[in-house]
């Protein structure tokens, strides 16, 4: 038998995005004081938001809202990788890999595919 989805938390989309937010946190835990208002902060409201979103959206009662919820986080997850990448060029970090950002996207990108076929 074929186990179901209960939550958003059954989503490996969702757990990738909360992996993301945690090493967010981590990687501009070292950002200058000077940034703890402004790159920093905008950062890890852009993290928080990818998941936030997922989680929002598998809430709703339409297939149509949960899509408008992932397009959300889809848009979230290109500011951050924006302030991932003005963060490199700042010399905040280095050798910025895309990885899970690019992972992330792909797997938001199907999981949009996917319900769109429901409506």
């Amino acid at each position: 038998m074929k186990k179901s989805m209960k939550t958003h938390k059954d989503l490996i989309v969702w757990n990738k995005s909360m992996d993301l937010v945690q090493y967010t946190y981590e990687l501009s835990s070292s950002y200058p004081d000077c940034e703890k208002f402004g790159l920093t902060s905008q950062m890890r409201r852009a993290a928080v938001s990818v998941p936030s979103n997922i989680a929002e959206g598998a809430a709703r009662n339409s297939t149509k809202e949960y899509i408008r919820f992932l397009y959300i986080s889809l848009g979230s997850l290109s500011e951050l990788e924006t302030q991932f990448l003005i963060s490199n060029r700042l010399g905040y970090i280095k050798n910025y890999s895309e990885e899970s950002i690019t992972e992330i996207r792909k797997m938001l990108l199907s999981l949009i595919k996917k319900l769109k076929e429901f409506i």
